[in-house]
């Protein structure tokens, strides 16, 4: 139990995601209360509210609400259908980032998802510090904003998350579970439901604390299992671990500029090296790649992509950089300077599932799939893991 009182468990909630997703992708619809969800049809639509931003929840529209309602209730405000494939690819996203903190990454939802940072303080630092850092990157890469909740178990890190929506950061240190609780309604624990929390009022408890003082015995006899259930949740009792090692479906390296870049070598070159990055990052997971994506940030944070999908899989620094670079090459930015880049290689594939390398005819040169390419990328990668990250591309030296 002592060793479980030392874990560092966070739960990371994305805010309002369908509908931040929105504001991000229409400059235009922010600040305005924006509903995700079925056509409302002036008030006479069926179906529900999937999502509300939070200038929508103002005026009393929350998710599961009929979309009826909700028009009724702001009848001004931007009504879209939701975009489960945009939703998906920036959550994909999302664990990617929190996968650099963690290999123990448990998502719940698209937009939700546990991470055990146990023993990664040298790394990081305390869990102020780690919080701030895992919000941080979610914001930069994605230009969203997500709420963390940081604790000794998952049941407390996931009531933390929602205390201080949205943009929030609430941390229960150890020790002081009890004391966190006791003052918080009794809905807020894991598998209270509605019913439940109504049983509970009509016995005169109101608050987590008034579970935590009576016997679990008197608990199990009220409500059985899910009494005892409720007993130890509410005396900050959760063992159960961050399960399912989160498998990424991509991998992508960014670089946001210090000011925004307007030279057309200085990002070629750019491209260069993220391309190099995730080369490296896709061979040491031992997969291959078939689409090369390109995400540009211009000034303003008005944000693109563009993919290409190869004939073949591919994990070399060569074949994802002329990717790339013919994605921006051919990108029109309007003149305008650039914020930030990133290479994303997805569609992966195990090198073992990959199929027989197809073989360069003569024998000569170093063509796309010739065996002496991935070897002569092998040999890069070993000298780095040997000799540091100073070990580089003859290319990559005039950065």
């Amino acid at each position: 139990m002592d060793a479980l009182c030392h874990r560092t468990i966070l739960h990371v909630d994305m805010d309002a995601f369908y509908a931040a997703v929105e504001q991000l992708d229409h400059p235009e619809y922010r600040g305005k209360p924006v509903v995700v969800g079925a056509d409302p049809k002036a008030g006479t639509g069926r179906g529900v509210v999937s999502a509300a931003s939070y200038e929508a929840r103002k005026f009393g529209i929350h998710s599961a609400l009929p979309i009826s309602k909700a028009y009724r209730l702001c009848p001004d405000a931007v009504f879209v259908y939701p975009r489960m494939e945009r939703y998906c690819e920036l959550s994909e996203e999302i664990m990617e980032i929190l996968g650099g903190f963690s290999p123990l990454v448990e998502k719940l939802s698209v937009d939700e998802a546990f991470l055990d940072c146990t023993g990664t303080k040298r790394l990081f630092g305390p869990p102020e510090k780690l919080g701030a850092a895992v919000k941080a990157a979610i914001r930069e890469r994605t230009g969203l904003t997500a709420s963390v909740g940081i604790a000794t178990n998952k049941s407390i890190a996931k009531i933390a998350s929602d205390l201080q929506k949205p943009d929030g950061l609430t941390i229960c240190p150890s020790g002081s579970e009890s004391e966190f609780l006791a003052p918080l309604p009794i809905s807020c624990l894991w598998g209270a439901g509605k019913k439940t929390v109504q049983y509970l009022h009509s016995l005169n408890l109101q608050r987590v604390g008034d579970i935590a003082a009576l016997s679990i015995e008197v608990l199990e006899r009220k409500l059985g299992k899910i009494g005892r259930h409720l007993w130890y949740l509410a005396n900050g009792i959760d063992e159960r671990p961050v399960t399912g090692e989160y498998e990424a479906k991509s991998i992508g390296e960014e670089l946001t500029y210090e000011k925004d870049e307007e030279d057309g070598a200085v990002m070629e070159a750019t491209l260069l090296e993220l391309s190099d990055r995730v080369a490296r990052r896709t061979r040491k997971s031992n997969v291959r790649g078939r689409t090369i994506t390109l995400k540009i940030r211009l000034e303003g944070f008005e944000t693109f992509t563009r993919s290409k999908t190869l004939e073949r899989a591919v994990n070399d620094m060569f074949s994802i950089r002329d990717a790339a670079m013919e994605l921006f090459r051919r990108f029109n930015r309007g003149g305008k300077k650039v914020r930030l880049l990133g290479v994303k290689i997805s569609n992966l594939e195990r090198r073992g599932d990959c199929g027989p390398e197809q073989q360069n005819l003569f024998g000569v040169g170093i063509g796309l799939d010739h065996p002496r390419k991935e070897k002569i990328e092998e040999i890069l990668d070993g000298l780095k893991d040997d000799f540091g990250s100073h070990v580089t591309r003859a290319s990559l030296l005039g950065k």
